[in-house]
């Protein structure tokens, strides 16, 4: 290949001017972007005193150290709105580009709340907008460190309808695979509120985070309602009560760790393939103590994820909502998994929960470990009035839809339609193991005998007699008996109700192979052709 020829004289005059003229331009653009920073930085002592870090200080604990950030659209809004290009330089109010976190490379986008509290301008919806479209073209994963007074008012025909653009571009990159990280590390209300709504995980800050639609005084005019920020949407509300928040943070730091530790465990791109395994802190050996002899003794099922895990690590999602249904990322022998688990019956918002991770985890191409023991989804009235059959139907619709391999372990009870929205047989699970403790049944024995003795007494009652108790005690033994002896690891297995019975310390070297065997498989490619080989 001809190689070209420079006849650049890199020593004439001309050339010396030229480099001189372009330096000066550049040193000009350079100290207007130092001046955004100093615009920001000014309000130091005041983040201080809050206990925050700095918007840019913030952006830089979130990047990998050593690694590339390429900034974009620094001085966008120059001369613009309330952008004098002086004293109020703005950057259009957010901080943004393309770095890489955990090692994976994403966009980032802080709101610069050290200048005019991170309100957005009109050229500040633009730049979001632009990021999106980065985002589309390149499949970038997104993080946005919020806090912000919303829009700017001010000029809010500039933005308002166009202002939509920007949660419809949410919506369609959460559609599209494309993950979306909240950290609000401050406000983030009225239609701001529905950035971290929109997003696929959102981390928040005790003490700090505010999310609602209206505030206080607003409220109050149009409700006659008293409540304060953290009633209407603070951190402890969206972390226990509506689940808006996955993770709460006690300070700006900790929120910036979970932030890339959600970056760690999804299966993203080529930084995702498998890792090193490492052994977990706690022995395999100490499995088989785990379970209750007395199958109707609770357990602890971290305790199990404890021991298979890789380093025993374990980032639990929405830890303190509906924590009867566990849910969080894990690895086994160096494979990102995600995994679900029971703590007891699954209530309506544990089904929600376990439908939001599962969709989640299809999203990033991470597979899925379903450790059972529960009796079902929750009875009575209250479950009824919460919404337990909507919300379940939501789980099953996940379980059965969700593309990525799933692998269930029955440890101890999976009872009724539990069964079902933890991955159950007839929901095809790559693998189905169940330990020597497992117990498959539409319910227990206890249950099921008392179910029928409170359909017999009904109709005895309604026939105007008295019921025979000597017949009762007979038929309660008997049903009792029949479901304890079909609801047994041995009659499950027996009826290829799972792939066999397993030994609890063999439970993690089993699902290594077995996620080893489907990542394999999932790469293999195939030549199907339209009529099978036929013998000569």
């Amino acid at each position: 290949m001809p190689v070209l020829s420079s006849s650049l004289d890199t020593h004439a005059p001309a050339f010396r001017e030229n480099v001189e003229a372009m330096d000066a331009r550049l040193a000009e653009v350079r100290r207007m972007e130092r001046a955004v920073r100093d615009n920001s930085a000014s309000k130091k002592a005041r983040f201080e005193e809050r206990g925050q870090l700095l918007p840019r200080e913030r952006v830089e604990r979130l990047l990998d150290r050593g690694r590339p950030f390429l900034e974009l659209s620094t001085l966008a809004g120059y001369r613009m709105h309330d952008d004098d290009g002086d004293k109020n330089i703005m950057g259009g109010g957010t901080i943004a580009g393309i770095g890489v976190v955990a090692g994976r490379r994403c966009i980032v986008s802080a709101s610069d709340s050290g200048i005019k509290g991170g309100t957005i301008p009109p050229i500040g919806l633009k730049k979001a907008l632009r990021l999106h479209e980065i985002a589309f073209e390149n499949r970038l994963p997104l993080i946005y460190l919020v806090e912000s007074g919303g829009a700017n008012l001010l000029h809010q025909a500039e933005m308002f309808v166009e202002g939509g653009r920007s949660f419809a571009n949410q919506a369609r990159l959460s559609a599209a695979g494309i993950p979306q990280i909240a950290i609000v590390h401050g406000s983030s209300t009225a239609g701001g509120a529905y950035l971290p709504g929109l997003s696929d995980y959102v981390v928040l800050v005790r003490g700090r985070s505010k999310i609602f639609l209206a505030g206080p005084p607003l409220v109050k005019a149009a409700i006659g309602e008293d409540a304060d920020d953290e009633m209407l949407g603070g951190a402890d509300l969206h972390g226990s009560v509506t689940g808006l928040g996955e993770y709460v943070a006690e300070d700006d730091a900790q929120a910036l760790a979970l932030g890339r530790a959600i970056m760690e465990n999804l299966s993203w791109d080529a930084a995702s393939e498998r890792s090193p395994s490492r052994e977990p802190k706690y022995a395999v050996d100490e499995l088989p103590g785990i379970v209750p002899a007395d199958e109707r003794a609770p357990f602890d099922m971290k305790e199990v994820v404890a021991r298979i895990a890789d380093g025993s690590d374990f980032l639990e999602f929405k830890a303190a909502y509906s924590p009867d249904t566990i849910c969080g990322h894990a690895a086994i022998e160096g494979y990102r998994i995600g995994i679900i688990g029971n703590n007891g019956p699954i209530m309506p918002t544990g089904s929600l929960k376990a439908a939001q991770f599962i969709q989640l985890c299809d999203q990033t191409g991470t597979p899925l470990v379903f450790l059972q023991n529960t009796t079902g989804y929750m009875v009575g009235s209250a479950a009824e009035r919460e919404g337990a059959i909507k919300h379940g139907s939501k789980m099953i619709q996940a379980v059965a839809n969700a593309r990525v391999p799933k692998f269930t372990i029955v440890i101890g009870g999976s009872y009724g339609a539990g069964n079902y929205g933890m991955c159950g047989r007839g929901f095809s699970p790559r693998f189905i193991f169940s330990w020597p403790s497992a117990r498959t049944a539409v319910m227990g024995g206890e249950q099921a005998a008392r179910v029928m003795e409170i359909v017999a007494r009904g109709k005895a009652e309604r026939e105007g007699r008295q019921a025979d108790e000597d017949a009762l005690a007979k038929q309660g033994a008997m049903i009792r008996a029949g479901v304890e002896a079909q609801s047994t690891a041995l009659f499950a297995t027996a009826r290829l109700w799972d792939d066999g019975i397993i030994d609890p310390r063999d439970t993690r070297r089993i699902l290594g192979l077995c996620l080893s065997i489907a990542a394999e498989g999932d790469a293999r490619v195939l030549r199907p052709n339209a009529f099978g080989v036929a013998r000569g």
